[in-house]
């Protein structure tokens, strides 16, 4: 007998039929998937909202790993002294709507801020202090460069108002790079108009002194911290400084 010659091997109800309420092969296909599908959306559950896991709050007195000591600077930078220092100052990336583009480093002078200005309107916040030199020049310039463990060469007019330091002035050629030194690990030069404003941004081991006013000096910042901005800042980068109106009989601009 040949393929063409077998029977049907299926029951007779399950033929196409006349209307009249008997099942077609078609019609039981669609039924069966319909209740496999009607399953699926009864027993479906719904996608489970992601745990947000909280980093665990420091112990008191414990110090955050980015004020770790640095033994690997040529000069090695010793563990901040977190004591001396208002936790709200502490290196963290913050909201900060701006129109600023990211990239660019906002002084908060009244504040005692550092913003460096990253993408989704958010930017890296740094506490600072502020030398008497920070509050004398206000405005928009660039970085025009940056330098690891720098000189230091007070401006005249600060030897002239401290005579100690005539040994470090322009023409003895300042003072060497160190832990001492006023410029610490990093520091920034700023710009306007292709001239040097002798506004500095720059590192200092005095941690007591970020988020005051201090005696001397442009925006001190823990050397932790300005070794962390000055790796993520491009020379070229634009700077707005916000002038402090509390200050401003020491300002020159």
């Amino acid at each position: 007998m040949s393929d063409k010659d077998q029977p049907n091997p299926l029951p007779s109800a399950t033929n196409h039929m006349s209307l009249g309420g008997t099942l077609t092969r078609r019609s039981l296909f669609v039924g069966a998937t319909a209740m496999l599908l009607s399953g699926c959306a009864a027993t479906a559950r719904p996608t489970p909202k992601p745990v947000v896991v909280e980093t665990p709050p420091l112990p008191k007195g414990a110090v955050p790993p980015m004020y770790y000591a640095m033994p690997n600077e040529p000069f090695p930078i010793p563990e901040v002294n977190i004591s001396e220092v208002d936790p709200k100052f502490w290196r963290q990336e913050v909201d900060y709507p701006t129109q600023e583009r990211p990239g660019t480093i906002i002084v908060d002078t009244p504040a005692k801020y550092l913003y460096h200005v990253l993408p989704g309107q958010r930017a890296m916040r740094y506490g600072i202090g502020v030398g008497r030199e920070g509050f004398a020049w206000s405005g928009r310039a660039v970085v025009a460069y940056k330098r690891k463990w720098p000189r230091w060469t007070p401006p005249d007019e600060m030897v002239a108002r401290q005579p100690k330091l005539e040994p470090y002035s322009i023409k003895n050629g300042g003072m060497g790079p160190g832990l001492k030194n006023p410029l610490g690990a990093r520091a920034l030069y700023i710009h306007k108009d292709g001239k040097d404003t002798l506004y500095r941004i720059h590192g200092s081991p005095e941690a007591r002194s970020i988020g005051k006013a201090v005696s001397s000096g442009c925006i001190r910042m823990l050397n932790q911290d300005v070794v962390y901005l000055h790796d993520q800042v491009r020379d070229g980068s634009p700077i707005v400084v916000i002038p402090d109106p509390s200050k401003a009989h020491l300002a020159t601009s």
